[in-house]
């Protein structure tokens, strides 16, 4: 059995297996009755849904329109904290000046902003991208401090022998390589994290995917709903593989 389960093709075939098992179990759900009726719709009906979707211009604009406010707010969220975290982690004085802050503003969940990003930016792509942008600030911050707090206190040293004890030369020379692991893993999280975000934001009205979910919701199109879940699902997909390429490039000198 283990190696069944080593080999590729053993995988993909339980995999598929899994899958399979589960639009039994959702076929079953519905037909005994299993949810409250009308709520949960046939497994078999989400493709026709999904044509219909593309065929009434709702799907691939409702795509695009989430896409603007994500790009956006996953960019943003991930320079500044990537930057905040680097200063915080390097910079005593810095780390003393903002830990207070940090503290109080960490436990706020993205969306208690979404009331002013309403006020500041109305119901738009800059104020979705700023809700977007506070989740994923703090993925980044906290990967990039601890990254650089793990980094071995001896290659500091090996770098200050070799005249690299500049504080830009240092972070340049060794901080960065040396954390850019633990770095390029939050931001890979913030790209799923961006996307959690974007969809609560949209169901308050920001055009997208989460807005058209929530009107299907609201006629009882729950196979519509279905469709909206498995294409954000299909983005997400696509950009954490996309993300993953540039990761293994950036990290082929990992053994």
């Amino acid at each position: 059995m283990t190696g069944f389960l080593a080999n590729r093709a053993g995988r993909a075939a339980l995999g598929a297996l899994g899958l399979v098992a589960f639009v039994a179990l959702w076929k079953a759900a519905g037909t005994f009755g299993w949810a409250r009726p009308g709520t949960l719709p046939d497994p078999f009906a989400v493709p026709a849904a999904a044509i219909d979707e593309i065929a009434s211009g709702r799907l691939l604009p409702a795509v695009g329109s989430s896409l603007v406010h994500y790009a956006w707010g996953l960019a943003m969220g991930s320079a500044l904290g990537v930057l905040v975290g680097l200063l915080a982690a390097t910079s005593r004085g810095f780390d003393a000046g903002h830990a207070w802050l940090a503290r109080i503003l960490r436990p706020i969940p993205p969306l208690a902003w979404v009331v002013f990003a309403i006020a500041w930016f109305q119901v738009s792509h800059a104020g979705a991208a700023f809700v977007i942008s506070i989740g994923v600030f703090w993925v980044n911050y906290f990967a990039t401090h601890s990254a650089i707090r793990n980094v071995d206190p001896r290659l500091y040293e090996l770098a200050r022998a070799f005249g690299h004890g500049a504080y830009l030369a240092m972070h340049r020379t060794v901080t960065l390589p040396a954390a850019s692991p633990g770095i390029l893993s939050g931001l890979r999280t913030g790209v799923g994290q961006a996307w959690m975000t974007l969809i609560a934001a949209e169901l308050l009205g920001v055009p997208g995917m989460g807005q058209e979910m929530n009107a299907a919701a609201g006629v009882g199109a729950y196979d519509a709903v279905v469709v909206y879940m498995l294409a954000i699902s299909l983005v997400y997909t696509l950009a954490d593989a996309a993300f993953g390429l540039v990761e293994h490039r950036l990290l082929g000198w990992r053994p």
